[in-house]
């Protein structure tokens, strides 16, 4: 498979999070210039001053509570090793697997990940010689740079396929989205529940101007090009905790090509009916999960299945009142690294970084 590789004014919108809602990039300036000309000194440092966010940046609330549940089917919180595993020599096959929960936009936090787990160097380029690295998909939406993020993996992918290892990514539904915002804008779609539109509910899930006025025709090139489902070193790799996958495809070449057959004919419709599909979640948290789980395992292979997708937080257990201040009282969540739950059978990788939790970059298999 090849793997890739209507706007209005400015509307500063609360954001709601989606279960709620039926020659490539260059490389990086040597001063670090962020996506909107600011000059930083170092990539892992923030780009934007607490007073100076871009104008169009629409911040997401991050100032959700955690209850957890408890119980004894409780999901797991797994300690991720912060110093890499030596990696084989050149010559000896394939490097160590390596997994990215969702992004959201926040770039300096992505590069700090990366770097923890030594995969990029201090000025923000592959060092990881043969290693491989999947993206889980959500790019974009809600987090300051986007563009920034999709423009960092597309180099990323070019570095590491020179150094004799690759870094690949799959489609999330916010991939999705923007694309529709982009290509459909306000044509009315069937949504199933009524009209909608993709570019109100780009919008209503924390689409930001910003990424819409950046966006370019590499981009959306590359974002439609992007893979649903792949397979590495038996662990099942999707964007989001849902069977839906199987709707269009008994095996995982059906269900790529299938994808990109539905964007490459560009019917908003169609496209409306992935994104609705691929936005469905929590198929693997409660009783049946581990049947769920099983079940794209046996279609597709694999002895454990990793998305991204839902966030660990609301995997944990209940979320508290989303008008929360974020005071004493209500903490935001504190994510140490992937969940494993459904018999041992699913590993999730959202961190919550868009709710002040932590942007996930681990290696597989996991090391309890």
């Amino acid at each position: 498979m090849t793997q890739g590789a209507g706007q209005g004014p400015a509307v500063r919108t609360a954001t709601l999070r989606d279960f709620r809602v039926p020659p490539y990039a260059q490389a990086p300036d040597p001063a670090h210039t962020n996506a909107f000309g600011n000059a930083y000194a170092s990539p892992y440092e923030s780009a934007y001053a607490p007073d100076e966010e871009p104008e169009g940046y629409t911040p997401t609330q991050r100032d959700l509570p955690v209850i957890s549940r408890g119980g004894p089917g409780d999901t797991v919180q797994v300690s991720v090793q912060t110093e890499p595993e030596p990696r084989p020599a050149a010559g000896e096959g394939l490097g160590p697997l390596f997994v990215v929960g969702d992004v959201h936009g926040y770039l300096d936090e992505l590069y700090a990940a990366l770097a923890e787990q030594g995969l990029i160097d201090a000025g923000g380029h592959w060092s990881a010689g043969n290693a491989r690295l999947w993206f889980l998909g959500d790019f974009t939406d809600r987090g300051p740079d986007g563009i920034g993020v999709i423009d960092l993996v597309m180099r990323l992918s070019a570095e590491a396929a020179a150094a004799g290892g690759y870094c690949k990514a799959l489609m999330g539904n916010h991939e999705l989205l923007l694309i529709g915002a982009k290509r459909f804008g306000d044509t009315p779609v069937n949504s199933g529940a009524g009209t909608a539109t993709f570019q109100a509910a780009w919008l209503l899930n924390g689409g930001q101007k910003a990424d819409m006025d950046r966006l370019q025709d590499v981009h959306l090139q590359w974002m439609s090009r992007l893979d649903a489902v792949a397979l590495e070193d038996a662990h099942l790799l999707t964007h989001s905790d849902t069977t839906a996958y199987l709707d269009y495809g008994s095996t995982i070449e059906d269900v790529n090509d299938t994808v990109h057959a539905i964007l490459t004919r560009n019917d908003a419709d169609e496209c409306w009916d992935v994104f609705r599909k691929f936005t469905k979640r929590f198929a693997f948290r409660d009783e049946g999960g581990a049947q769920a789980v099983r079940e794209l395992l046996g279609a597709y292979g694999g002895e454990r299945i990793v998305h991204g997708h839902s966030p660990i937080p609301y995997l944990l257990g209940e979320v508290g009142n989303e008008s929360s201040d974020g005071g004493d009282e209500n903490p935001g969540p504190v994510v140490e690294g992937p969940h494993v739950y459904a018999d041992g059978l699913a590993i999730a990788m959202d961190g919550g970084v868009t709710m002040a939790g932590k942007l996930l970059v681990v290696q597989l298999p996991l090391h309890n």
